[in-house]
């Protein structure tokens, strides 16, 4: 597949629609609005990664961590895994062309019913029908499935004999990932998937259906312009009622013009929970009237990754990578194996547990991350015998989703993005998924490793990698930072409660005002779709769907 992206000295000073961001919300926005007939330009901090080109060693991937906290940043602006310490929680998320669909599981499910219906969303969300036709459009390009072979990895059997005697029903959930070549709806040719356990790292086979893969070729085939290496700092309004976007270069071609300003008619901030959340701040401190909600509501989902060190049987969740590294062991994705706990009375109480795999470039470091907690011994036997023999071919990876309180708020503290949420170690969530995973571990004779890593400045808060709100969804300005339709409430004076800023939209994460219980990309997605339907029908667009045709691809 050719490179999307274009050189910046391309970039256009106006175009008919600016996105900021290019994950799931981006994503669909550039696809659908260009086959729309606008003029559209994506704007993205991070860099393009082609595939082949994801870390399969230690030595490339230590170079694709920034981390920043209250007096720390280290790392460049453009490294993949963006890590934000904060007092209370810190925060994972992905940087690059596509965004969290990069390195995440790709695991695709739909919440229950229940968190639609709930009090935190505008009614019209369950009420109007297009949540449903959201999820429909979504499922169609992002195609997700269950792995046909699923069972036979080992860590899905081991997690099924854990859970024995514990409840819960174990499934092969859905990934958004190609199990055997195809040409997806973006007219994009895709490899099967070679279960070579790396998703986490970025697809170096070209499996999975990441936005890169589907949304963002089909925006560029119909017009869109792409662009990497610009970070948004603020959005203004000029007295033409254009909306101005404010920018500046972070990638190597910054060259000397390194400070962009770009007008459109509609700006759409994609740029994820805390880049979404970040700008408007920044955009209120320069004038912008808006919702005294901004930054509240964020959640961690209920979140939580942990290990199981010891187990008796073999695990095999260490990915292998591609090329495989070595030879006779076939791991899954990352995610093969789901284990749901259902609870009919109290939604809280539901949740997923996942067994994960770590990808390949993270191999030689493992046994170093454990030696903090006391396993030196077993450390050292498998920097001897590698971590596909020794103690670590019997490791367990957790990923855990379910129900958090959302009681997180963002402010700028020291020109810098913070997280206040006190006691959030505290939510109940936590104790529940600790006992649960606690049991599986101890059901596989191994020993529950809640976090590895917190003799380091990781300490003991909690973490997540699906951070969601910040922006929250409401009824009126008093309620929500934007509306049903995704529309970003004016906080003029004078203006009504439910007044918008013509022309400036949040479509992303940041819009969820509550926790999902579950991975959250399909449904940012099918909220992205329903935006994008409820666009047309305001402005009289029409647009199409239907996926590349096999004249159109070739």
């Amino acid at each position: 597949m050719p490179r999307l992206s274009l050189p910046l000295s391309l970039l256009k000073t106006r175009y008919d629609v600016v996105v900021v961001g290019s994950g799931y919300g981006g994503g669909v926005t550039a696809s659908r609005l260009s086959r729309a007939g606008k003029r559209v330009a994506v704007l993205e901090r991070g860099r393009e990664i082609e595939t082949g080109a994801f870390p399969q060693k230690f030595g490339e991937l230590k170079g694709e961590f920034q981390v920043t906290g209250k007096s720390l940043r280290t790392g460049s602006e453009q490294a993949i895994y963006d890590v934000r310490l904060g007092k209370d929680m810190h925060v994972l998320v992905a940087c690059g062309l596509g965004g969290g669909s990069l390195v995440n599981a790709g695991v695709s499910l739909v919440p229950d019913r229940r968190v639609f219906t709930d009090e935190a969303w505008p009614g019209q969300v369950a009420q109007d029908g297009t949540l449903e036709e959201g999820y429909r459009r979504a499922e169609q390009w992002l195609r997700p499935a269950s792995d046909p072979r699923a069972r036979e990895m080992n860590k899905y059997g081991v997690l099924e004999r854990a859970s024995e005697g514990i409840g819960g029903t174990l499934v092969a959930p859905r990934l958004a990932v190609s199990y055997e070549d195809t040409v997806n709806p973006a007219g994009v040719a895709q490899k099967a998937c070679t279960r070579c356990g790396d998703c986490c790292a970025g697809c170096n086979v070209g499996a999975k259906n990441t936005v890169a893969m589907t949304y963002l070729p089909d925006a560029v085939r119909h017009g869109a312009e792409l662009f990497t290496g610009l970070k948004v700092d603020t959005v203004g309004k000029g007295g033409d009622g254009t909306w101005r976007v404010r920018a500046r270069a972070i990638g190597p071609e910054r060259g000397d013009a390194s400070e962009f300003e770009i007008e459109a008619a509609v700006v759409v901030l994609a740029a994820g929970t805390l880049g979404s959340t970040e700008i408007l701040l920044r955009s209120r401190e320069a004038g912008l009237a808006l919702s005294d909600r901004l930054g509240a509501r964020f959640s961690a989902n209920g979140d939580i990754i942990a290990f199981g060190y010891g187990a008796k049987p073999v695990v095999n969740a260490i990915g292998v990578g591609h090329p495989a590294k070595v030879e006779g062991i076939e791991v899954g994705a990352a995610v093969s194996g789901q284990l749901e706990f259902r609870d009919a009375d109290a939604l809280a109480n539901e949740l997923n547990v996942q067994e994960g795999a770590l990808p390949s470039a993270f191999a030689s470091v493992l046994p170093v991350m454990f030696i903090p907690n006391g396993r030196l011994l077993g450390a050292l036997s498998s920097l001897v015998n590698g971590v596909y023999k020794g103690p670590f071919a019997h490791l367990q990876t957790f990923f855990a989703v379910s129900h958090d309180s959302a009681s997180g708020r963002f402010s700028l503290e020291d020109d810098q993005l913070a997280l206040a949420w006190e006691n959030a170690k505290d939510e109940p969530v936590y104790a529940r998924l600790d006992a649960i995973l606690s049991r599986l571990v101890a059901a596989s004779g191994g020993t529950y490793v809640k976090n590895p890593l917190a003799g380091t400045v990781m300490g003991h808060q909690p973490a997540t990698a699906h951070p969601l709100g910040g922006c929250g969804m409401g009824r009126d300005r008093h309620d929500g930072v934007v509306d049903h339709k995704c529309r970003v409430f004016s906080g003029a004076p004078g203006a009504g409660d439910t007044d918008v800023h013509e022309g400036l939209y949040v479509i992303d994460g940041a819009v969820i005002p509550r926790s999902l219980g579950v991975n959250p990309l399909l449904t940012i997605a099918a909220l992205s779709e329903r935006a994008m339907l409820h666009f047309a029908a305001d402005r009289g667009l029409r647009y199409t769907t239907a996926p590349v045709s096999p004249a159109e691809a070739a």
